[in-house]
């Protein structure tokens, strides 16, 4: 059933660093077609056809970004389009849209989610989103989705799971027991092999209501500027003071009215070059390439390439490497030091801020 009271807020202010080159700061990965012919935006505001018309999706992102939303957007309506004079993490991102879809209708249910994650299929999402709005509505509970985990992955942050709160269809609302940042292998091995854990999809569902009471309580120093700032339209000096915290710390983390609700579908929020082969075909030599780029492998194995339509970019006799070509800059490292590409753009920041 049609429910015109849904609202989705889509978080697109990343510098996704660990995709430099690719990623530039004039352009991050969330505006890039990683996966697939189209931005990874783009592909997320697809998702919700059917659940959240246009008119209802609203995008917060950095003012100097404006220009890439409405490109893989064109179809956002200028309104729904917030811009950020400085990122703040998402605690503030977050409040930034609650306090406008607040003023556009106090009896919405807001979903909030990463630009820049593979999900699919969409269908089982969007029966998840609505799984959540319910929950949502029943419990006045700030509801958040979890993975279930199928690696020890430690680059995630875990959610676990106690009772059964209730059931949605074929979607059940667990009990959040605690929320566990980022654990070494051994840990998150014992997380997963003890079925209690979840990966924490940074993926939200609230009233409009619940959640402006959960900031009040617990993040007063974010939410009480923000609706000041409203007031006066001065966003600038509010958002410069504003502390830079991730709404899991600010918020999910305190409150007792949360609920989580488990998803089974396919789920990467592709947080480096190494998620790729998990996302894209591989030739007979586990070799995947993105962007249009053509690989020419010779006694090459397990390599992970990225270029432009129509480069060519020849191994030989490499194993396990990353090879990146965007614009004027190349990456060549090792595919279990991935994590460190970041590193390279702080580096940058110093050394060569233009390549950034």
């Amino acid at each position: 059933m049609r429910d015109d009271h849904l609202f989705a807020v889509i978080m697109a202010g990343g510098s996704g660093t660990r995709f430099w080159p690719a990623s530039r700061r004039s352009r991050p990965k969330q505006f890039l077609p990683i996966v697939g012919r189209t931005s990874m935006i783009a592909q997320t505001a697809e998702r919700l056809a059917g659940l959240v018309p246009m008119e209802r999706v609203l995008v917060v992102t950095a003012a100097h970004l404006a220009g890439e939303v409405r490109g893989c957007l064109p179809a956002l309506p200028e309104e729904n389009l917030l811009l950020e004079p400085v990122g703040r993490n998402t605690a503030a991102c977050i409040a930034l849209a609650v306090l406008e879809i607040e003023r556009r209708d106090p009896s919405a249910v807001q979903f909030v989610l990463p630009a820049d994650h593979i999900i699919s299929p969409a269908l089982e999402f969007r029966a998840s989103l609505e799984a959540a709005a319910a929950e949502a509505r029943r419990a006045s509970h700030l509801v958040t989705l979890g993975v279930r985990p199928t690696r020890p992955a430690t680059g995630y942050g875990y959610i676990e799971v106690g009772e059964v709160l209730a059931s949605h269809g074929e979607h059940a609302a667990h009990e959040v027991l605690r929320f566990v940042e980022k654990p070494d292998e051994a840990r998150a091995r014992e997380f997963q092999e003890s079925g209690r854990f979840l990966w924490n999809a940074g993926i939200f569902a609230w009233t409009t209501c619940s959640v402006i009471e959960a900031l009040r309580t617990h993040a007063p120093e974010i939410i009480t500027p923000l609706e000041e700032a409203a007031g006066t339209g001065d966003l600038d000096s509010c958002y410069a003071n504003l502390p830079a915290l991730p709404f899991d710390t600010a918020v999910m983390e305190r409150t007792a009215l949360r609920s989580v609700l488990p998803i089974e579908y396919a789920w990467n929020d592709v947080g480096s070059w190494t998620s790729l082969p998990e996302l894209l075909d591989l030739d007979d030599e586990g070799n995947c390439v993105s962007g249009g780029a053509k690989l020419v492998a010779q006694e090459a194995r397990n390599n992970i390439v990225v270029g432009e339509e129509g480069l060519i970019t020849a191994l030989i006799g490499v194993e396990g490497l990353i090879v990146v070509r965007a614009g004027d800059a190349l990456l060549v490292c090792p595919r279990e030091r991935a994590q460190e590409v970041k590193l390279i753009a702080e580096r940058l920041q110093n050394e060569a801020p233009d390549k950034l």
